[in-house]
């Protein structure tokens, strides 16, 4: 039988789901939707006819809810003492009657066992009676009485035992079910007389309620607001009093009549003194009216002179935002419309450049001081950036109250520009200077190593390995070179000498020389004025200057593109692309590309010596800067446009020559060298430069002479020393040029001949940019078949090529 009767009778208790002590939903559901419903919904719309119907409806409500929760309470506490003596009865069944039956089941008596269960059904809520039991046996006995449910029961089992040989053994089970029907229906009952007697007593209590708050209040305040809907200033009626019993102390009602007569009687007062000040303003109007026209015809007076004195005028309220800005604003491109609203610092440029300027001028206007010569910088409606300076006084009223500042603005962006070239001037003379004086002793350098490394490369010549280094040699000497004379270009100190040329054919023979420099991805094309004038320019100067401008267009299209040369005539009229302001007649050049361009804000940069975008390694710098010494030392001027994505246009402008006949440009021929049997004066002030030179005329069959400076080489010259040739360097220490040196020397010395040599040349033998006439120049660095070549020129007596 497996061990059934140990249970504890108590846990066998089973309570059906919809009878487990539950709360009163199932009748809140009930009732609520047939007695309130409706009910709500007519107090709620009534509500909104005035202060009673909501006072009553917000009474009923909230008694409506304090009567649904007592109520629900005390049927809850009623049903769950029901419960409970129903569990009590049934723990009663259990402790009397299961030993007669455990008995009777034992002694298989059926017919005792039915009058038992009998007796169980008749006792106060048992619905049913079941036993059951528990054998081994074929049919095994099951008796039961009643109409067992499975709703609103409460159910309980018990074990049946009999005791054999002093042992307790379960034979049976005795189900019980009591039902709950009853208690529900007497709790339905009990809840409908209690809300009933609620809703009459809370219904009667809100009538009784809303009544005295109409007598006490809300009539009253009808009555007030009749009163002020028919109040006329005009007319005024007697004080408002109120149709009821004076209290013994004055309520809130009494307060507030007296408060409103005394407002009334006050509106009467103001209103008399409105009277009487339109009768004063109406005396008042003409003189005033007079007065205003005179005053405009004094501010438009003003505004003329003051007008005439600075660009515009602005003002500002508190908050420091644009109330008014006159209409000159319109002059400097921009509109006065749209600047009303905003602050100065919203349309500021520099306010994040210049912040501690700015905190200052802000500091200046939140202590409302005075401020005069404010400057800083903005943009007009086409984005061109302007200057500006400011005056501002503050504005108070009669009781000192701050009301704004009123001033005057001045555009400043001429004056602006003018400084910024003359800085951008002044700044490239400094540079060239700089790079000038670098470029001298690079070029006495760079003589010694050229010169050498022939001597050293003829000598080789059986060696091929120590022939190739020298080879290298020679050639980072020959680009030390070509970097040194870019130097001297920018700085405008290379010695040039301007022909009349031909620039048409000019460009078509470097065109020649870019299609193996720039590569098949670059198509090239040009475009030629067949009218071109003739131009007054260095004509290997100016092929440098082009290809240079070739090389810097084929970096900006890594990807292939177009390269276009053009010549045109131009009068200009003094607006040059630099701001120069040059006029007169020129012949335009252009080298214009397809490439990436160049972005807006490092343009102003791009003619400076050593500025360049190019990686580390691909590029000097010096390329363009070249282009800009080249153009203003031949006195024309180079402009530049470019946009990114579209590609760079760079012209050159150079001076119309005067004559019709341009000269042909000669092959060059390669250098001689011829040999001589002369003596030459040698004046060089650097020992390396120097000792190179007397090898090298030595080596060529010369016979020389040598001094350190001019004061060394006159002191020569005074005691008698026979030679055919000076050979002086310009820049010399001592107070003494090479210029001044040979002058020296034809006062004591006239037809002698004089070869200068420098590797920088001021203004001795350079004036405007070209070499004095019938003066022979031999540039540094130079080598031997140039020295030579020179040298039998200026003794033959040619002129210099």
């Amino acid at each position: 039988m497996a061990n059934a009767g140990d249970e504890d009778p108590k846990r066998s208790c089973a309570i059906a789901p919809a009878a487990a002590k539950p709360d009163l939903t199932g009748i809140g559901a009930t009732v609520a939707p047939t007695i309130f419903a409706s009910l709500l919904s007519r107090l709620f719309n009534w509500s909104r006819s005035g202060v009673g119907p909501r006072l009553l409806a917000a009474v009923l409500l909230f008694s409506s809810v304090v009567t649904l929760t007592l109520t629900a309470l005390q049927l809850y506490l009623d049903y769950d003492r029901e419960v409970g003596l129903i569990e009590t009865r049934l723990d009663e069944i259990g402790r009397s009657t299961t030993g007669s039956l455990g008995e009777s089941l034992w002694n298989l008596d059926q017919n005792q066992l039915k009058l038992q269960l009998d007796g169980i059904l008749r006792l106060p809520d048992i619905r049913a009676a079941e036993v059951r039991e528990i054998a081994d046996r074929p049919n095994p006995i099951r008796l039961a009485v009643g109409e067992p449910s499975t709703r609103s029961v409460v159910t309980r089992d018990f074990p049946l035992n009999t005791t054999i040989q002093g042992n307790a053994r379960e034979i049976g089970v005795l189900h019980v079910e009591a039902t709950l029907s009853d208690i529900y229906r007497n709790l339905l009952n009990r809840a409908l007389v209690i809300l009933a007697s609620q809703a009459a007593k809370t219904f009667l209590v809100s009538l009784f309620i809303i009544y005295m708050v109409h007598l006490l209040v809300t009539r009253h305040l009808v009555a007030i607001a009749e009163f002020v809907s028919k109040y006329s200033l005009t007319r005024p009626p007697p004080p408002l009093r109120l149709d009821r019993r004076r209290p013994y102390d004055a309520d809130e009602l009494d307060k507030v009549i007296e408060a409103f007569n005394a407002m009334c009687a006050n509106l009467q007062r103001a209103y008399g003194e409105l009277r009487e000040a339109n009768a004063n303003l109406e005396r008042d109007l003409a003189i005033r009216r007079r007065a205003e026209a005179d005053a405009w015809a004094s501010e438009e007076r003003f505004r003329d002179y003051a007008e005439t004195a600075s660009d515009w005028f602005w003002e500002t309220g508190p908050d420091h935002r644009f109330t008014y800005i006159s209409d000159r604003l319109t002059s400097f491109g921009m509109d006065p419309k749209a600047r009303i609203g905003t602050r100065r610092t919203d349309s500021a440029l520099d306010r994040d450049a210049e912040p501690e300027k700015w905190r200052a001028h802000l500091a200046t206007l939140d202590r409302h001081e005075p401020f005069r010569k404010f400057e800083y910088r903005g943009r007009d409606i086409t984005g061109r950036m302007h200057h500006f300076s400011v005056n501002g006084k503050p504005v108070f009223d009669a009781d000192g109250r701050f009301m704004g500042y009123r001033g005057s603005a001045t555009d400043l962006t001429a004056q602006h520009e003018t400084e910024e070239r003359l800085r951008q001037s002044q700044k490239m003379d400094a540079i060239g200077q700089l790079t000038g004086g670098v470029a001298h002793d690079f070029n006495n350098v760079l003589t010694v190593i050229t010169g050498t490394i022939e001597i050293i490369r003829e000598g080789l010549a059986d060696k091929p390995e120590l022939a190739a280094i020298a080879q290298l040699i020679d050639d980072a000497a020959a680009r030390g070179a070509e970097i040194t004379s870019q130097l001297l270009t920018f700085a405008r100190r290379q010695p040039l000498e301007p022909r009349e040329i031909d620039v048409n054919a000019l460009v078509v023979e470097t065109a020649k020389l870019l299609k193996p420099i720039l590569g098949e991805h670059i198509e090239i094309e040009t475009h030629l004025a067949d009218d071109a004038w003739s131009a007054m320019a260095d004509p290997s100067q100016l092929s440098s200057a082009i290809v240079n401008l070739a090389v810097n267009a084929r970096d900006a299209m890594p990807g292939g593109g177009r390269l276009t040369l053009e010549t045109a005539n131009r009068e200009l009229e003094g607006t040059g692309g630099d701001g120069d302001g040059v006029r007169g007649a020129f012949v335009m050049v252009a080298v214009s590309d397809t490439g990436h361009g160049i972005p807006a804000d490092i343009r102003e940069r791009v003619f400076e010596p050593f500025f360049t975008t190019k990686g580390v390694g691909r590029g000097t710098g010096l390329g363009l800067s070249m282009v800009y010494g080249f153009a203003k030392q031949t006195g024309g001027m180079v402009a530049i446009e470019s946009e990114e994505g579209r590609g760079t246009a760079v012209r050159l402008f150079l001076p119309r020559s005067k004559g019709e006949a341009p000269a042909r440009l000669a092959p060059v021929q390669p250098l001689a060298k011829t040999r001589g049997h002369e003596t030459i004066l040698v004046v060089e002030d650097d020992p390396l430069v120097q000792g190179y030179v007397i090898a090298q005329l030595g080596s060529l069959g010369y016979r020389t002479l040598v001094a350190g400076d001019g004061a060394s080489a006159l002191a020569l010259v005074d005691q008698g020393a026979k030679f055919d040739l000076l050979f002086t360097d310009i820049i010399m220490p001592g107070g003494m040029n090479g210029r001044e040196l040979a002058d020296a020397v034809r006062l004591r010395r006239p037809g002698v001949k004089v070869l200068y040599t420098s590797g920088y040349t001021d203004d001795a033998i350079v004036h405007e940019g070209h070499l004095d006439p019938g003066v022979a120049l031999l540039g540094k660095p130079y080598r031997k078949s140039e020295l030579s070549q020179k040298i039998r020129e200026v003794l033959a007596g040619e002129p210099p090529a």
